[in-house]
Protein backbone atom coordinates (compact mmCIF):
# COMPACT_ATOMS: atom_id res chain seq x y z
CA UNK A 1 0.00 0.00 0.00
CA UNK A 2 1.16 3.48 -0.89
CA UNK A 3 2.40 5.55 2.36
CA UNK A 4 0.33 8.54 1.06
CA UNK A 5 -3.06 6.59 1.41
CA UNK A 6 -2.57 4.80 4.40
CA UNK A 7 -1.75 8.39 6.57
CA UNK A 8 -4.92 9.27 5.02
CA UNK A 9 -6.75 6.16 5.59
CA UNK A 10 -5.16 6.36 9.37
CA UNK A 11 -5.98 10.35 9.41
CA UNK A 12 -3.05 12.25 10.24
CA UNK A 13 -4.07 14.01 6.97
CA UNK A 14 -7.49 15.38 5.88
CA UNK A 15 -6.91 14.74 2.43
CA UNK A 16 -4.66 12.23 -0.12
CA UNK A 17 -2.84 15.18 -1.36
CA UNK A 18 -2.01 17.25 1.87
CA UNK A 19 -0.39 13.90 2.89
CA UNK A 20 1.57 13.86 -0.50
CA UNK A 21 2.81 17.34 0.05
CA UNK A 22 3.81 16.66 3.49
CA UNK A 23 5.86 13.69 2.32
CA UNK A 24 7.30 15.80 -0.81
CA UNK A 25 8.28 18.19 1.80
CA UNK A 26 10.72 15.79 3.52
CA UNK A 27 8.44 15.75 6.55
CA UNK A 28 7.62 11.73 6.74
CA UNK A 29 10.15 8.64 7.05
CA UNK A 30 9.69 5.54 6.55
CA UNK A 31 11.88 2.95 8.32
CA UNK A 32 14.26 6.12 8.96
CA UNK A 33 14.41 6.62 5.41
CA UNK A 34 12.71 9.51 3.66
CA UNK A 35 9.70 8.52 1.68
CA UNK A 36 7.87 9.53 -1.64
CA UNK A 37 4.25 9.14 -2.23
CA UNK A 38 4.66 6.09 -3.79
CA UNK A 39 6.67 4.19 -1.41
CA UNK A 40 4.89 0.89 -0.48
CA UNK A 41 4.92 0.49 3.14
CA UNK A 42 3.73 -3.10 5.16
CA UNK A 43 2.94 -3.67 8.60
CA UNK A 44 6.04 -3.72 11.22
CA UNK A 45 7.27 -0.39 9.44
CA UNK A 46 8.45 2.41 10.94
CA UNK A 47 6.89 6.14 10.38
CA UNK A 48 7.78 8.96 11.77
CA UNK A 49 5.99 12.46 10.63
CA UNK A 50 6.70 16.19 11.84
CA UNK A 51 3.29 17.48 12.61
CA UNK A 52 4.09 20.93 13.40
CA UNK A 53 6.99 20.91 16.33
CA UNK A 54 6.22 17.84 16.82
CA UNK A 55 7.50 14.55 15.76
CA UNK A 56 5.48 11.50 15.96
CA UNK A 57 6.53 7.95 14.97
CA UNK A 58 4.16 5.22 14.65
CA UNK A 59 4.21 1.40 14.00
CA UNK A 60 2.48 0.40 10.93
CA UNK A 61 -0.09 -2.51 12.87
CA UNK A 62 -2.23 -2.81 9.93
CA UNK A 63 -3.59 -1.56 5.99
CA UNK A 64 -6.79 0.03 4.90
CA UNK A 65 -7.65 0.90 1.49
CA UNK A 66 -10.51 3.15 2.59
CA UNK A 67 -10.69 6.20 5.34
CA UNK A 68 -12.82 4.88 8.05
CA UNK A 69 -14.05 6.13 11.63
CA UNK A 70 -11.24 7.53 14.14
CA UNK A 71 -12.00 4.42 16.43
CA UNK A 72 -10.98 2.32 13.17
CA UNK A 73 -8.24 4.65 11.72
CA UNK A 74 -6.47 4.21 15.11
CA UNK A 75 -6.18 0.50 15.20
CA UNK A 76 -4.12 0.99 12.06
CA UNK A 77 -1.08 2.29 14.06
CA UNK A 78 1.04 2.46 17.16
CA UNK A 79 2.08 5.37 18.55
CA UNK A 80 5.90 4.50 20.53
CA UNK A 81 5.95 5.00 23.80
CA UNK A 82 8.40 7.65 23.22
CA UNK A 83 6.60 9.73 20.98
CA UNK A 84 3.70 9.58 23.32
CA UNK A 85 5.94 10.93 26.29
CA UNK A 86 7.40 13.97 23.28
CA UNK A 87 3.95 14.89 22.40
CA UNK A 88 2.53 15.09 25.79
CA UNK A 89 5.32 17.31 26.90
CA UNK A 90 5.03 19.61 24.08
CA UNK A 91 1.43 19.85 25.11
CA UNK A 92 2.43 21.15 28.51
CA UNK A 93 4.86 23.20 27.23
CA UNK A 94 2.43 25.06 24.86
CA UNK A 95 -0.20 24.87 27.65
CA UNK A 96 2.37 26.48 30.18
CA UNK A 97 3.89 29.60 27.89
CA UNK A 98 0.02 30.92 27.65
CA UNK A 99 -1.01 33.24 24.23
CA UNK A 100 1.27 35.54 22.52
CA UNK A 101 -1.20 38.04 21.83
CA UNK A 102 -2.52 38.17 25.37
CA UNK A 103 0.75 39.11 27.09
CA UNK A 104 0.78 42.74 25.12
CA UNK A 105 -0.45 45.37 26.88
CA UNK A 106 -0.41 48.34 24.24
CA UNK A 107 -1.02 47.65 20.98
CA UNK A 108 -2.96 50.03 18.42
CA UNK A 109 -5.22 52.30 19.73
CA UNK A 110 -8.96 51.53 19.16
CA UNK A 111 -11.14 54.39 18.12
CA UNK A 112 -12.58 55.07 21.45
CA UNK A 113 -8.47 55.57 22.87
CA UNK A 114 -7.79 57.52 19.59
CA UNK A 115 -10.49 60.39 21.08
CA UNK A 116 -9.58 59.90 24.83
CA UNK A 117 -6.15 60.72 23.68
CA UNK A 118 -6.49 63.36 21.67
CA UNK A 119 -8.91 65.06 24.40
CA UNK A 120 -6.14 64.66 27.32
CA UNK A 121 -4.10 66.43 24.18
CA UNK A 122 -6.08 69.21 23.85
CA UNK A 123 -5.88 68.56 19.71
CA UNK A 124 -8.53 68.25 17.39
CA UNK A 125 -8.39 67.10 13.60
CA UNK A 126 -7.99 70.63 11.88
CA UNK A 127 -4.66 71.38 14.82
CA UNK A 128 -2.50 68.19 13.19
CA UNK A 129 0.09 68.23 10.47
CA UNK A 130 -1.06 67.30 7.32
CA UNK A 131 1.46 66.19 4.69
CA UNK A 132 -1.27 67.47 2.16
CA UNK A 133 -0.68 69.97 -0.62
CA UNK A 134 -3.24 72.24 0.45
CA UNK A 135 -2.02 73.43 3.82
Amino acid sequence: MRIDKWLWAARFYKTRSLASEEIGKGRVQVNSQDAKPAREIKAGDIVAMRQGPVTRTVVVRALSQQRGPAPVAQQLYEETPDSVRLREEAAEQRRMNGEPAGSQEHGRPTKRDRRSLDKAQGQAWGDRWSASVDS
